[in-house]
Protein backbone atom coordinates (compact mmCIF):
# COMPACT_ATOMS: atom_id res chain seq x y z
CA UNK A 1 0.00 0.00 0.00
CA UNK A 2 2.46 2.23 0.45
CA UNK A 3 4.47 1.62 -2.70
CA UNK A 4 1.40 2.44 -4.09
CA UNK A 5 1.00 5.73 -2.34
CA UNK A 6 4.52 6.86 -2.91
CA UNK A 7 4.16 6.05 -7.19
CA UNK A 8 0.90 8.10 -7.03
CA UNK A 9 3.01 11.04 -5.41
CA UNK A 10 5.83 10.37 -7.63
CA UNK A 11 3.50 10.70 -10.66
CA UNK A 12 1.63 13.71 -9.58
CA UNK A 13 4.50 15.41 -9.24
CA UNK A 14 5.90 14.74 -12.56
CA UNK A 15 2.17 15.37 -14.26
CA UNK A 16 2.30 19.07 -12.48
CA UNK A 17 5.92 19.67 -13.38
CA UNK A 18 5.36 18.95 -17.56
CA UNK A 19 5.77 21.83 -19.94
CA UNK A 20 2.47 22.22 -21.87
CA UNK A 21 0.23 24.66 -23.52
CA UNK A 22 -2.98 25.64 -20.74
CA UNK A 23 -6.39 26.84 -21.91
CA UNK A 24 -6.70 30.13 -22.12
CA UNK A 25 -9.79 31.18 -19.90
CA UNK A 26 -10.73 33.85 -22.86
CA UNK A 27 -12.69 36.75 -21.33
CA UNK A 28 -11.69 36.49 -17.95
CA UNK A 29 -7.62 36.80 -18.46
CA UNK A 30 -5.34 39.72 -18.90
CA UNK A 31 -2.75 40.06 -21.34
CA UNK A 32 0.44 39.60 -19.35
CA UNK A 33 1.86 42.85 -21.97
CA UNK A 34 -0.72 45.05 -22.40
CA UNK A 35 -3.20 44.02 -19.85
CA UNK A 36 -6.13 44.11 -22.02
CA UNK A 37 -8.39 41.30 -21.87
CA UNK A 38 -7.63 38.23 -23.77
CA UNK A 39 -11.16 37.38 -26.24
CA UNK A 40 -9.91 37.19 -30.13
CA UNK A 41 -10.00 33.20 -30.50
CA UNK A 42 -8.20 33.81 -33.68
CA UNK A 43 -5.26 36.14 -32.44
CA UNK A 44 -4.59 35.29 -28.74
CA UNK A 45 -0.87 33.67 -27.95
CA UNK A 46 1.02 32.07 -24.86
CA UNK A 47 4.18 31.69 -23.90
CA UNK A 48 4.99 28.99 -21.29
CA UNK A 49 8.63 28.45 -19.25
CA UNK A 50 10.56 26.15 -18.43
CA UNK A 51 8.58 25.19 -15.14
CA UNK A 52 5.42 25.27 -16.80
CA UNK A 53 3.61 28.89 -16.00
CA UNK A 54 1.86 29.95 -18.67
CA UNK A 55 1.76 33.69 -20.03
CA UNK A 56 -1.22 34.54 -21.99
CA UNK A 57 -1.72 37.30 -24.54
CA UNK A 58 -4.40 39.07 -26.78
CA UNK A 59 -1.97 39.56 -29.77
CA UNK A 60 0.99 37.30 -31.41
CA UNK A 61 2.94 41.15 -31.54
CA UNK A 62 2.20 41.39 -27.57
CA UNK A 63 3.86 38.26 -27.02
CA UNK A 64 6.85 38.69 -28.74
CA UNK A 65 7.15 42.06 -27.57
CA UNK A 66 7.29 40.71 -24.32
CA UNK A 67 9.39 37.89 -24.59
CA UNK A 68 11.66 40.93 -25.89
CA UNK A 69 11.54 42.32 -22.97
CA UNK A 70 12.17 39.97 -20.69
CA UNK A 71 14.53 37.87 -22.43
CA UNK A 72 16.05 36.56 -18.61
CA UNK A 73 13.14 34.76 -18.81
CA UNK A 74 13.87 31.03 -21.01
CA UNK A 75 10.72 29.67 -22.24
CA UNK A 76 10.05 26.26 -23.56
CA UNK A 77 6.90 27.06 -25.50
CA UNK A 78 6.08 29.75 -27.82
CA UNK A 79 2.24 28.83 -28.67
CA UNK A 80 -0.08 31.15 -31.16
CA UNK A 81 -3.63 30.41 -32.33
CA UNK A 82 -4.06 29.27 -35.68
CA UNK A 83 -6.53 31.92 -37.37
CA UNK A 84 -8.15 29.15 -39.78
CA UNK A 85 -9.10 26.95 -35.85
CA UNK A 86 -9.83 29.35 -33.71
CA UNK A 87 -8.61 28.74 -30.45
CA UNK A 88 -6.41 26.40 -31.26
CA UNK A 89 -2.65 26.61 -29.98
CA UNK A 90 -0.38 25.55 -32.24
CA UNK A 91 3.94 25.97 -32.35
CA UNK A 92 4.85 30.32 -32.92
CA UNK A 93 8.31 28.89 -34.60
CA UNK A 94 6.45 26.43 -37.11
CA UNK A 95 3.75 28.46 -37.97
CA UNK A 96 3.79 30.63 -41.45
CA UNK A 97 2.29 34.26 -40.63
CA UNK A 98 0.15 36.94 -42.46
CA UNK A 99 0.34 40.63 -42.06
CA UNK A 100 -2.76 41.72 -44.12
CA UNK A 101 -4.36 44.95 -43.37
CA UNK A 102 -7.68 42.93 -44.49
CA UNK A 103 -7.24 41.05 -40.97
CA UNK A 104 -7.74 43.15 -37.98
CA UNK A 105 -6.02 42.02 -35.55
CA UNK A 106 -6.29 43.16 -31.20
CA UNK A 107 -3.53 45.51 -31.04
CA UNK A 108 -3.13 46.80 -34.58
CA UNK A 109 -0.34 45.17 -36.11
CA UNK A 110 -2.69 42.55 -38.58
CA UNK A 111 -0.86 39.80 -37.80
CA UNK A 112 -2.09 36.37 -37.91
CA UNK A 113 -0.53 32.72 -38.13
CA UNK A 114 -1.78 29.55 -39.46
CA UNK A 115 -0.07 25.84 -39.04
CA UNK A 116 0.97 25.35 -42.53
CA UNK A 117 2.51 27.32 -45.04
CA UNK A 118 -0.38 25.82 -47.74
CA UNK A 119 -2.75 27.40 -45.45
CA UNK A 120 -1.14 30.89 -45.09
CA UNK A 121 -0.51 31.17 -49.14
CA UNK A 122 -4.32 30.62 -49.65
CA UNK A 123 -5.19 32.88 -46.89
CA UNK A 124 -2.76 35.51 -48.68
CA UNK A 125 -4.50 34.58 -51.99
CA UNK A 126 -7.70 35.63 -50.22
CA UNK A 127 -7.00 38.28 -47.98
CA UNK A 128 -3.33 40.05 -49.79
CA UNK A 129 -0.59 40.91 -47.74
CA UNK A 130 3.10 39.55 -46.52
CA UNK A 131 4.04 36.38 -45.74
CA UNK A 132 6.39 35.49 -42.71
CA UNK A 133 8.37 32.67 -40.74
CA UNK A 134 9.00 33.22 -37.58
CA UNK A 135 12.46 34.17 -37.78
CA UNK A 136 11.75 36.43 -40.73
CA UNK A 137 8.41 37.89 -38.39
CA UNK A 138 10.56 38.48 -35.27
CA UNK A 139 13.39 40.59 -37.91
CA UNK A 140 10.23 42.19 -39.58
CA UNK A 141 8.99 43.28 -36.41
CA UNK A 142 12.68 44.65 -34.91
CA UNK A 143 13.25 46.68 -38.04
CA UNK A 144 9.07 48.27 -37.40
CA UNK A 145 10.21 49.22 -34.04
CA UNK A 146 13.34 50.81 -34.38
CA UNK A 147 12.07 52.70 -37.42
CA UNK A 148 9.22 53.55 -35.69
CA UNK A 149 11.36 55.06 -33.12
CA UNK A 150 13.21 57.17 -35.89
CA UNK A 151 10.21 58.77 -36.78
Amino acid sequence: MKALIFSAIITLLFISCEVSPQPINYGKEACEYCKMTVVDKHHASQLVNTKGKAYNFDAIECMINYSEENKETVYQLYMINDFKKPGTLINAKTATYLISPEISSPMGANLSAFKSLKTAENAQKEFQGALFSWESLLNYMLVTEINSGIN
